[in-house]
Protein backbone atom coordinates (compact mmCIF):
# COMPACT_ATOMS: atom_id res chain seq x y z
CA UNK A 1 0.00 0.00 0.00
CA UNK A 2 2.75 2.53 0.78
CA UNK A 3 4.48 1.96 -2.71
CA UNK A 4 1.18 2.46 -4.40
CA UNK A 5 0.92 5.88 -2.73
CA UNK A 6 3.86 7.07 -3.21
CA UNK A 7 3.43 6.39 -6.75
CA UNK A 8 0.00 7.89 -6.90
CA UNK A 9 2.42 11.20 -4.71
CA UNK A 10 4.86 11.36 -7.27
CA UNK A 11 2.09 11.88 -10.25
CA UNK A 12 1.01 15.28 -8.82
CA UNK A 13 2.53 18.62 -9.63
CA UNK A 14 5.09 19.32 -6.96
CA UNK A 15 3.58 22.23 -4.57
CA UNK A 16 5.26 24.10 -2.67
CA UNK A 17 3.39 26.68 -0.01
CA UNK A 18 4.14 30.28 -0.12
CA UNK A 19 3.35 31.99 3.41
CA UNK A 20 2.61 35.37 3.49
CA UNK A 21 3.76 36.84 7.31
CA UNK A 22 5.53 39.78 6.77
CA UNK A 23 2.83 42.16 7.62
CA UNK A 24 2.97 44.79 10.55
CA UNK A 25 -0.44 43.97 11.92
CA UNK A 26 -1.01 47.35 12.83
CA UNK A 27 -4.55 46.97 13.11
CA UNK A 28 -4.14 44.30 16.09
CA UNK A 29 -2.59 46.72 18.09
CA UNK A 30 -0.09 46.52 21.09
CA UNK A 31 2.95 46.07 18.95
CA UNK A 32 3.39 42.23 19.14
CA UNK A 33 3.41 40.55 15.50
CA UNK A 34 -0.37 38.51 15.74
CA UNK A 35 0.81 35.64 14.31
CA UNK A 36 2.48 35.00 17.09
CA UNK A 37 -0.14 35.84 19.18
CA UNK A 38 -2.11 32.45 21.09
CA UNK A 39 -4.67 30.92 19.61
CA UNK A 40 -6.31 28.71 22.61
CA UNK A 41 -2.61 27.56 23.36
CA UNK A 42 -1.01 27.49 19.95
CA UNK A 43 0.52 30.69 17.80
CA UNK A 44 -1.53 31.91 15.19
CA UNK A 45 1.43 31.03 12.61
CA UNK A 46 1.79 27.88 14.34
CA UNK A 47 -1.79 26.73 13.35
CA UNK A 48 -1.24 27.66 10.14
CA UNK A 49 1.57 25.92 9.31
CA UNK A 50 0.25 22.50 11.02
CA UNK A 51 -2.95 22.80 8.47
CA UNK A 52 0.04 22.97 5.53
CA UNK A 53 1.47 20.35 6.76
CA UNK A 54 -0.62 18.15 7.01
CA UNK A 55 -2.28 18.65 3.26
CA UNK A 56 -1.20 16.04 1.32
CA UNK A 57 -0.81 18.48 -2.03
CA UNK A 58 2.00 21.01 0.04
CA UNK A 59 5.15 19.55 -0.34
CA UNK A 60 6.88 22.36 0.64
CA UNK A 61 7.06 25.53 2.66
CA UNK A 62 8.18 29.20 2.16
CA UNK A 63 7.24 32.13 4.44
CA UNK A 64 8.10 35.59 3.87
CA UNK A 65 9.32 37.58 7.58
CA UNK A 66 9.77 40.42 8.61
CA UNK A 67 13.60 40.53 9.54
CA UNK A 68 12.63 40.25 13.10
CA UNK A 69 10.84 37.37 12.73
CA UNK A 70 12.78 35.48 10.73
CA UNK A 71 14.51 33.50 13.67
CA UNK A 72 10.97 33.52 15.70
CA UNK A 73 9.67 31.87 12.88
CA UNK A 74 12.11 28.87 12.62
CA UNK A 75 12.26 28.03 15.91
CA UNK A 76 8.54 28.16 16.12
CA UNK A 77 8.50 25.58 12.89
CA UNK A 78 10.64 23.96 14.80
CA UNK A 79 8.81 24.02 18.37
CA UNK A 80 5.36 22.58 16.83
CA UNK A 81 7.00 19.85 14.61
CA UNK A 82 6.74 21.15 11.04
CA UNK A 83 7.88 18.50 9.14
CA UNK A 84 7.66 19.15 5.60
CA UNK A 85 11.16 21.12 4.55
CA UNK A 86 10.62 24.70 5.20
CA UNK A 87 12.77 28.11 4.35
CA UNK A 88 11.78 31.68 6.41
CA UNK A 89 12.65 34.28 4.29
CA UNK A 90 12.83 37.91 4.37
CA UNK A 91 9.67 39.92 2.49
CA UNK A 92 9.45 42.73 1.08
CA UNK A 93 8.12 46.15 1.28
CA UNK A 94 4.12 45.10 0.37
CA UNK A 95 2.46 41.67 -0.28
CA UNK A 96 3.17 40.93 -3.61
CA UNK A 97 7.09 41.66 -2.94
CA UNK A 98 7.20 39.25 -0.42
CA UNK A 99 5.22 36.45 -1.80
CA UNK A 100 7.83 37.20 -5.48
CA UNK A 101 10.83 36.80 -2.37
CA UNK A 102 9.32 33.66 -1.20
CA UNK A 103 8.59 32.39 -4.81
CA UNK A 104 12.04 33.18 -5.56
CA UNK A 105 12.95 30.73 -2.87
CA UNK A 106 10.99 27.87 -4.21
CA UNK A 107 12.16 24.10 -4.76
CA UNK A 108 12.99 24.02 -8.55
CA UNK A 109 10.72 21.17 -8.91
CA UNK A 110 7.94 23.19 -7.70
CA UNK A 111 5.28 23.10 -10.66
CA UNK A 112 2.23 24.88 -8.25
CA UNK A 113 2.75 27.60 -5.73
CA UNK A 114 0.02 27.80 -2.70
CA UNK A 115 0.01 31.53 -1.78
CA UNK A 116 -1.25 30.72 2.21
CA UNK A 117 -2.08 34.11 4.19
CA UNK A 118 -0.22 33.29 7.38
CA UNK A 119 -3.32 34.92 10.04
CA UNK A 120 -5.38 32.48 8.45
CA UNK A 121 -4.93 29.95 10.94
CA UNK A 122 -8.55 28.15 10.22
CA UNK A 123 -7.90 26.90 7.00
CA UNK A 124 -8.13 23.09 6.84
CA UNK A 125 -5.85 20.72 5.31
CA UNK A 126 -8.64 19.10 3.02
CA UNK A 127 -9.84 23.16 1.59
CA UNK A 128 -5.83 23.26 0.80
CA UNK A 129 -5.75 20.10 -0.89
CA UNK A 130 -9.26 20.87 -2.90
CA UNK A 131 -7.72 24.22 -4.26
CA UNK A 132 -4.39 22.94 -5.27
CA UNK A 133 -6.64 20.22 -7.05
CA UNK A 134 -8.53 22.47 -9.02
CA UNK A 135 -5.13 24.83 -9.79
CA UNK A 136 -3.45 21.62 -10.95
CA UNK A 137 -6.64 21.50 -13.61
CA UNK A 138 -6.75 25.04 -14.41
CA UNK A 139 -3.52 26.57 -13.66
CA UNK A 140 -5.73 29.40 -11.09
CA UNK A 141 -7.82 28.87 -8.30
CA UNK A 142 -8.62 30.06 -5.20
CA UNK A 143 -11.60 29.20 -2.86
CA UNK A 144 -14.65 31.71 -1.89
CA UNK A 145 -17.69 32.57 -0.14
CA UNK A 146 -20.66 34.32 -0.82
CA UNK A 147 -21.22 37.75 0.45
CA UNK A 148 -23.56 37.89 2.88
CA UNK A 149 -23.79 42.04 3.64
CA UNK A 150 -24.91 44.32 0.97
CA UNK A 151 -22.00 46.21 -0.61
CA UNK A 152 -21.89 50.14 -1.22
CA UNK A 153 -19.33 52.25 -3.01
CA UNK A 154 -18.95 54.97 -1.26
CA UNK A 155 -17.80 58.39 -2.19
CA UNK A 156 -17.58 61.57 -0.02
CA UNK A 157 -18.85 59.61 2.91
CA UNK A 158 -22.53 59.00 0.79
CA UNK A 159 -23.76 56.19 -1.44
CA UNK A 160 -23.05 56.32 -4.69
CA UNK A 161 -23.80 52.80 -5.97
CA UNK A 162 -25.23 50.02 -4.74
CA UNK A 163 -23.15 46.63 -6.38
CA UNK A 164 -25.22 43.37 -6.71
CA UNK A 165 -24.46 40.88 -4.05
CA UNK A 166 -25.84 38.31 -6.54
CA UNK A 167 -22.30 38.72 -8.17
CA UNK A 168 -19.97 38.87 -5.31
CA UNK A 169 -17.90 36.64 -3.53
CA UNK A 170 -15.45 37.36 -0.20
CA UNK A 171 -12.18 35.56 -1.66
CA UNK A 172 -9.67 33.67 0.62
CA UNK A 173 -6.31 31.73 1.04
CA UNK A 174 -4.73 29.53 -0.56
CA UNK A 175 -4.76 31.23 -3.95
CA UNK A 176 -3.00 28.66 -5.62
CA UNK A 177 -1.60 29.31 -9.11
CA UNK A 178 0.91 27.34 -12.10
CA UNK A 179 4.33 28.86 -10.75
CA UNK A 180 6.03 30.64 -13.99
CA UNK A 181 2.33 32.50 -14.34
CA UNK A 182 2.44 33.97 -10.56
CA UNK A 183 6.21 34.91 -10.31
CA UNK A 184 5.62 36.57 -13.97
CA UNK A 185 2.25 38.12 -12.28
CA UNK A 186 4.13 39.44 -9.80
CA UNK A 187 7.01 40.89 -11.24
CA UNK A 188 4.48 42.70 -13.98
CA UNK A 189 2.48 43.98 -11.08
CA UNK A 190 5.59 45.23 -8.96
CA UNK A 191 7.52 47.01 -12.13
CA UNK A 192 3.89 48.71 -12.95
CA UNK A 193 3.48 49.74 -9.27
CA UNK A 194 0.14 48.52 -8.64
CA UNK A 195 -1.98 48.44 -5.23
CA UNK A 196 -2.99 44.84 -5.17
CA UNK A 197 -4.66 43.17 -1.99
CA UNK A 198 -4.49 39.72 -3.21
CA UNK A 199 -2.59 37.23 -5.29
CA UNK A 200 -5.54 36.67 -7.87
CA UNK A 201 -5.16 40.57 -8.80
CA UNK A 202 -1.41 40.19 -9.77
CA UNK A 203 -2.72 36.98 -12.04
CA UNK A 204 -6.19 38.72 -13.68
CA UNK A 205 -3.73 41.93 -14.76
CA UNK A 206 -2.35 39.80 -17.35
CA UNK A 207 -5.94 38.61 -18.54
CA UNK A 208 -5.80 35.32 -17.05
CA UNK A 209 -9.11 33.46 -15.55
CA UNK A 210 -8.76 32.76 -11.91
CA UNK A 211 -11.08 29.47 -10.88
CA UNK A 212 -12.77 29.58 -7.77
CA UNK A 213 -13.65 26.73 -5.61
CA UNK A 214 -16.11 26.83 -2.16
CA UNK A 215 -14.45 28.24 0.77
CA UNK A 216 -15.63 27.83 4.44
CA UNK A 217 -16.96 30.81 6.48
CA UNK A 218 -14.43 28.84 9.05
CA UNK A 219 -11.34 30.37 7.24
CA UNK A 220 -11.34 33.77 8.54
CA UNK A 221 -8.43 36.38 8.54
CA UNK A 222 -7.28 37.20 11.96
CA UNK A 223 -7.07 40.98 11.29
CA UNK A 224 -8.23 42.73 14.92
CA UNK A 225 -8.62 41.02 18.60
CA UNK A 226 -12.43 40.11 17.85
CA UNK A 227 -11.31 37.62 15.00
CA UNK A 228 -9.00 35.78 17.60
CA UNK A 229 -12.36 35.73 20.12
CA UNK A 230 -14.27 34.38 16.81
CA UNK A 231 -11.68 31.82 15.92
CA UNK A 232 -11.01 30.45 19.42
CA UNK A 233 -14.82 29.83 19.59
CA UNK A 234 -15.20 28.08 16.21
CA UNK A 235 -11.93 25.94 17.53
CA UNK A 236 -14.21 25.06 20.35
CA UNK A 237 -16.65 24.15 17.62
CA UNK A 238 -14.48 21.50 15.73
CA UNK A 239 -13.24 19.95 18.60
CA UNK A 240 -17.17 19.41 19.92
CA UNK A 241 -17.73 18.34 16.57
CA UNK A 242 -14.73 15.90 16.70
Amino acid sequence: MGFFKRFRDAKRPFCTALVAAAGSSTRMGGGVSKLMLPLEGIPVLARTLQALDQARSVDAIVIAAREEDIVPFSQLCRTYGIGKPVKVVRGGENREASVLCAALEADPRTQLLAVQDGARPLVTPELIDTVVEAAARCSAAAPAVPLKDTVKVVRDGAVAETLDRSTLAAVQTPQVFEASLLKAALQSALEAGAQLTDDCSAVERLGKVVYLVEGSEENLKITTPVDLVVAAAILRERWGRA
